[in-house]
């Protein structure tokens, strides 16, 4: 092996004779390092290691990287910098036989996958790059066979499901423990005492007028009527106003047996403090001429009826749609339905669950028994602080008046009936009622199924002609054509019903029954059936008569060839296109679940004009579990359904949906307005500034309240 071109300029040595590390660092620049009295110990020689020919220099224990040369000698790498610490010499190696030749391994050679193994991965990419790039265009070319651009021609595009991360939610409160009562008997009971609810109401309202004017230094007054007059004339229009509403009083006391603290509980004691306040007041705190709270609590005990009889008339409304039909359609929120989402979903079954869920609190209830024990325990310990804190205990009731009357918001009785009751006469004149709170919380998904009836209910599909091809009998064809469409549960089952009963003819044994998209497959009688569309018939390599122009229609072939074609009439409900644009408007994707092979987004649009951009058309396997009859559901009821068609389905949904955001809102704001009224009565007691905390200035401060909840509840009905 000729010798390295080293060992030409090193000619002055001897072949045999190494050469020492002061020598090599003195040939490339460098100087032994000395220090003192100490010569060349201090530096750390770096043992050569034998090695066999042809394998990589072995890794010295020092640190770095010794590279053996054909001589034997060793040298430092270039670039390296020695080892920060010192350490004593290792003791030399033994002497070894002296190789005939050694072999410098050039870099990136391979061996063992000890050696290097910054060097082995990088070869290992640079393998799996070529293999990679080996295979890259095997399927070039493939795209354009003609299987592949048929398929692509015919077969409508689908979409893909992508699960999204789902977020943790927290569990849905369960039902109350009521009894599932029919939906009927509910409703009668509803209707009990509902007609002299809302006459008490009205009496209530009408004892609030002269309460207004007693209370407001607006107009004048009589000479007869004294202050003192006055007070005792308000203390007893309250007095007749709680006797007018005892019984919707005494449900919110009798709430705190079951631990339940809402705002008509609230109310009740404002009215309690009050009257006391009002007929103690002479001989306590005369206050220079202030009336009592009297027309403010006369006004809530009215606005407590009055929303009490709206939510009841909305609960009976709802009862009695609910109870029209004897097999209604039902709609859950099923989790995880389509996309890792929610979705809403419509079946057939008894709606089992709807009476508890209408015996259930409602929304707005639900906020006010978390808000309202706060609120009180506020009132009782601030109306101390303002009146026995200051030192005038004399002063209890009045400040106990105020902060109670502060903090039972007007609008607690409102927040749910308005909405509710306004909601329920639009979704009775659709077929729909939402089953009570749980129904309306239990909406939150992005999307909603819709099935074949869902986009052209009965009598929107009929048959134009039929036309009969071959030696085939129409019987034969019609039978054939009717039992693929019966098994595969498609929408056009019940005009393929009418008529296989008009040939008199009957349905046939179908096997090895399979669904592609566009088209079905069977055997009946050892004969291969195919029904589906004209691009399927294409795809199926089915030869169809030159020149045919049916756009809608259902074709049959036996044993590869066409046996007939069934022309079809699609007319667009009217309810349709705006219901669609009402779902998306709401965020809400129509999700494709038909069965249906001509109902595809290309026939939509182009015929129809229907936005199928905004929905999805999952693939045909993934649609057919979609809208399978037999698949689990929520143990929620959504809305109960007693009409076909998309309107009542969307109606109900997006209803829900809005009331849910209306009641809360509603009921935030309430809070709010109730907490603030607390912290400012307190203030204005503590400071005791009694003209700013007047009757009339109260009364004002409760209904800007008011105001947003008819306001927020008006919207709901606006889609």
């Amino acid at each position: 092996m000729p010798k390295d071109r080293d060992d030409k300029h090193n000619s002055g040595t001897s072949g045999g004779e190494e050469f020492s590390l002061e020598e090599i660092l003195a040939e490339f620049g460098g100087a032994p390092r000395r220090s003192g009295g100490k010569d060349k110990e201090d530096t750390i020689p770096f043992p050569i290691v034998p090695k066999s020919p042809g394998s990589h220099s072995a890794r010295p224990t020092g640190g770095s990287r010794v590279v053996d040369f054909p001589s034997g000698r060793s040298q430092r790498s270039a670039g390296r910098r020695p080892p920060p610490e010192r350490r004593p010499a290792p003791p030399p190696p033994p002497p070894s036989e002296p190789e005939e030749e050694k072999v410098v391994d050039f870099p990136g050679e391979e061996g063992p996958a000890d050696d290097n193994p910054i060097a082995e991965g990088l070869n290992r990419l640079v393998r799996k790059a070529d293999d990679y790039a080996g295979h890259m265009f095997e399927e070039e070319g493939k795209e354009h066979e003609a299987s592949v651009r048929r398929a692509e021609a015919y077969i409508p595009g689908t979409d893909e499901e992508e699960p999204a991360p789902r977020r943790e939610r927290r569990p849905r409160r369960q039902p109350p423990p009521a009894p599932d009562l029919p939906a009927g008997d509910l409703a009668r009971r509803y209707g009990k005492g509902l007609k002299s609810l809302g006459v008490r109401a009205v009496l209530a309202l009408l004892l609030f007028l002269p309460a207004l004017y007693l209370s407001l230094d607006v107009l004048p007054y009589p000479e007869v009527l004294t202050p003192q007059l006055r007070i005792w004339i308000l203390a007893g229009a309250q007095g007749l106003a709680m006797a007018l509403g005892a019984d919707v009083l005494a449900r919110g006391l009798f709430c705190l047996f079951r631990l339940e603290f809402g705002m008509d509980t609230m109310l009740a004691f404002a009215c309690v403090a009050v009257l006391a306040d009002a007929l103690t007041m002479t001989a306590l705190d005369a206050r220079a001429g202030q009336m009592p709270y009297c027309a403010a609590m006369v006004l809530g005990v009215a606005l407590l009826l009055r929303g009490t009889a709206r939510k009841r008339r909305g609960n009976r409304l709802a009862c009695r749609t609910a109870a029209s039909a004897s097999q209604p359609y039902l709609v859950t929120l099923d989790e995880g339905k389509w996309n890792g989402r929610d979705t809403y979903t419509k079946w057939s079954g008894q709606p089992i669950g709807f009476g508890r869920q209408m015996q259930a609190s409602d929304g707005a209830e639900r906020i006010f028994r978390r808000v309202c024990p706060l609120l009180f325990i506020g009132c009782l310990a601030l109306s101390a602080v303002a009146s026995v804190g200051q030192g005038a205990p004399e002063r209890l009731l009045w400040c106990l008046a105020a902060t109670l009357t502060a903090s039972a918001s007007l609008s607690g009785a409102l927040c749910f009936s308005l909405p509710w009751l306004t909601l329920c006469r639009r979704l009775s004149q659709s077929g729909a009622a939402i089953a009570g709170w749980d129904g309306v919380t239990a909406t939150g998904g992005s999307g909603i199924l819709l099935t074949d009836t869902d986009f052209f209910p009965p009598g929107c599909v009929a048959l134009n002609g039929i036309k009969v091809f071959g030696d085939f009998p129409v019987d034969k064809v019609v039978a054939c054509t009717a039992s693929l469409i019966k098994e595969s549960g498609s929408g056009l089952d019940k005009i393929f019903h009418d008529l296989l009963r008009s040939q008199g003819c009957v349905y046939r044994r179908v096997s090895q029954f399979y669904c592609y998209e566009g088209g079905l497959s069977a055997v009946i009688r050892e004969e291969q059936v195919l029904v589906g569309s004209s691009a399927f018939m294409h795809l199926m390599e089915i030869p169809l008569p030159p020149g045919l122009n049916v756009k809608n229609a259902v074709f049959c072939a036996i044993d590869g060839e066409l046996a007939g074609i069934f022309a079809l009439h699609y007319s667009l409900h009217g309810t349709l296109e705006p219901s669609l644009n009402s779902l998306i408007r709401n965020r809400i994707t129509p999700v494709m679940a038909t069965r249906d092979f001509n109902l595809i987004p290309a026939m939509l649009r182009q015929r129809f004009k229907l936005p199928v951009d905004k929905m999805e058309f999952p693939a045909a396997e993934r649609r057919l579990e979609l809208s399978d009859p037999d698949q689990s559901h929520s143990d929620i009821l959504t809305a109960v359904l007693c009409r076909e068609g998309v309107a009542p389905y969307s109606e109900a949904v997006v209803g829900a949906a809005r009331l849910r955001r209306a009641v809360r809102m509603a009921a935030v704001l309430s809070c709010l307005g109730a907490a603030a009224g607390l912290l400012l009565a307190f203030y204005l007691t503590y400071m005791g500034a009694y003209a700013s905390l007047s009757a009339s200035n109260l009364l004002v401060f409760l209904l800007m309240w008011l105001v947003p909840t008819p306001l927020i509840a008006g919207m709901v009905n606006k889609y």
